[in-house]
This record gives C-alpha cells, structure tokens and sequence, in this order.
C-alpha cells in the first residue's frame, strides 16, 4: 500500500481588522473543509481517521502563524502545516491597521493499493 493524494481542498480566510495571520490562517482552513463533506474514505472501506492531511498556508508573516492553531481545525485523520509567504496585507487609509488574506491548501491522502 502507498499513501496517495485523493482531495484537494482550498480556501480563504481574513482577518479584517489586526492583521493576524493565525487568525487568518485557520479561517482560511475552514473555508477549504467546512464547504465539503469528504465520503471518500468511507467510498475506499477507510476511516475519516485514516486520513493524512497536508495543509500549506500562504500568509504574510508566515512566521507568526501558530501551527498548533491551525491544525487544531482539522475534524479528522492526522496533519501536517507548512505555512509560506503569500496572500495580502492591506493597510487602512491612516495606516493604523492592516487586513490580512490567507490562502489555505489542504491535501488529503490515503494509504491505497
């Protein structure tokens, strides 16, 4: 048997007002699994346990994401985080503030034939 990629989730999550990027981040993993209910483990004769869940998050200032925080979203199966420099951080007209934009990829994969 071999772990192989059987969904692609995507998503997108903001912060609207303080520029946090783990807030961001797990909205925007929510957005990517909370749009979808995954049947194919149960399909494949698996547990949703059994599932092996990648997530990579585009967020700026990936540094100041909480991965814990992140992968605490995920309902089902075991996961990993990877979080890199992406989505936006647009500042209010005083320059006071910041919204960010986080974008999420969550590949699931199971142990198959």
């Amino acid at each position: 048997m071999a772990w192989k990629r059987v969904v692609l989730e995507i998503g997108m999550g903001t912060d609207i007002r303080g520029g946090d990027p783990t807030k961001a981040a797990v909205r925007a993993l929510r957005d990517a699994l909370w749009h979808n209910s995954l049947s194919i483990a149960k399909v494949l004769g698996q547990s949703s346990d059994a599932m092996r869940v990648a997530v990579m998050i585009g967020a700026p200032h990936p540094e100041r994401v909480d991965k814990a925080a992140v992968l605490a979203v995920l309902p089902h199966g075991t996961g990993t985080v990877e979080v890199v420099e992406g989505g936006l951080e647009i500042p209010n007209d005083e320059g006071t503030d910041v919204t960010l934009i986080a974008h999420a990829a969550a590949v699931v994969h199971l142990d198959l034939p």
